[in-house]
């Protein structure tokens, strides 16, 4: 069988050349000899460069790199047209590493017969639970009895009590496979459940408990906790912004584990500054890496993770066994799962990449 090379996106691999992680689904590559990997080293960080991470989530595919690959496994890089402009006779296939594809030209993949696909279900338990980790976490206020502890300032006991769940309502924004996982985690804490999710199935979401309400206003308006859940397309980005955070009670708390450009952060900030809610929780941010004199990071009634509180072990491992199942597929001229561009299928010049590769 002819080699077909798969190149992995330079931020898999630290400073030395190696990968970050160990456990990224090279052992079902062991015994393929027909598959060989490399990096795009261009995209790897260099020792003593601090800069790269604020360059991180800029990373860019480039036409080097579609004419010098059969397949692609990327992280973080965006895939523009541009990484077209030259072509690409040699490139069949990408695979994302993860479920969001937003920054990937799926029009301009199609249109030069390159497939695409991802990992949708991989980390939907740990995205679910990081949510769940980060109500609770509100909810008994935390961080602030962490500082309390750690500043020796028990005489503030009773100024810093949390809540119980029970009887409180939880507003979920996209009852997709994340949303409904978090509905099936916090069924013990006897909450009430309410969503507001245009494409949810009334009978899956009145099997979690959830009752589905008509309007983003409504969820917003009675929620305790509201944690978003959207998929960010065109009409979703942004959707977040002073009117909803304007409804929430003075009491609710918001928390985002989809994706920062959902919400209008300055609006966001403003809004936990002049106390329109209590407090946030996010994971995700319009910019990343945040800069770290952001003006979320001056206040006290906001938790912040770096865009991976749902990277756990297992959801990392099993992301990547995915995807380089996936490829394993595409490197034998068969189709993977979980294809992001099915019309590409239909297209002579694909069939005709994939068949060169079929045993």
């Amino acid at each position: 069988m002819p080699v077909f090379k798969v190149l992995y996106s330079g931020d898999y691999f630290n400073s030395n050349g190696n990968f970050v992680r160990p456990d990224i689904g090279l052992d079902l590559l062991a015994n393929v000899p027909f598959i060989q990997t490399g990096s795009m080293t261009d995209q790897q960080p260099k020792p003593g460069d601090p800069t790269y991470w604020d360059r991180l989530y800029s990373l860019e595919v480039t036409p080097e790199h579609v004419a010098s690959a059969n397949g692609l496994i990327i992280c973080r890089p965006w895939v523009k047209a541009s990484a077209f402009s030259r072509g690409a006779e040699n490139l069949v296939a990408i695979g994302r590493g993860g479920a969001g594809y937003d920054k990937i030209d799926l029009e301009a993949c199609t249109a030069n017969d390159v497939l695409v696909f991802n990992s949708p279900d991989t980390l939907v338990h740990s995205t679910a639970s990081a949510a769940l980790t980060f109500i609770l976490a509100l909810a008994k206020r935390l961080p602030e009895h962490e500082r309390m502890a750690r500043t020796g300032s028990w005489d503030r006991q009773a100024e810093i009590t949390g809540d119980d769940l029970p009887g409180q309502t939880l507003g979920i924004v996209g009852l997709g496979n994340t949303g409904a996982e978090l509905a099936r985690l916090i069924a013990p804490f006897r909450m009430r459940l309410v969503a507001y999710s245009p494409r949810a199935d009334a009978a899956q979401a009145k099997a979690l408990g959830v009752t589905l309400v008509p309007t983003l206003e409504e969820i917003f308006r009675e929620s305790d906790f509201i944690s978003l859940h959207s998929r960010l397309e065109p009409h979703t980005r942004g959707m977040i912004g002073e009117r909803e955070f304007r409804l929430m009670k003075p009491s609710a708390y918001f928390i985002n584990v989809a994706r920062g450009e959902l919400v209008q952060q300055d609006v966001l900030v403003h809004g936990l500054r002049e106390g329109w809610i209590r407090g946030a929780a996010l994971d995700v941010f319009e910019d990343e890496p945040l800069p770290a004199d952001d003006p979320l990071t001056k206040l006290d009634n906001v938790i912040l993770t770096p865009h991976w509180l749902p990277a756990t072990r297992q959801a990392c491992y099993a992301t990547q066994a995915s995807v380089t199942e996936g490829m394993r597929r595409v490197a034998g001229g068969r189709i993977p799962d979980n294809i992001l561009n099915p019309s590409v299928l239909d297209r002579p010049a694909f069939r005709a990449k994939l068949a060169r590769f079929a045993p």
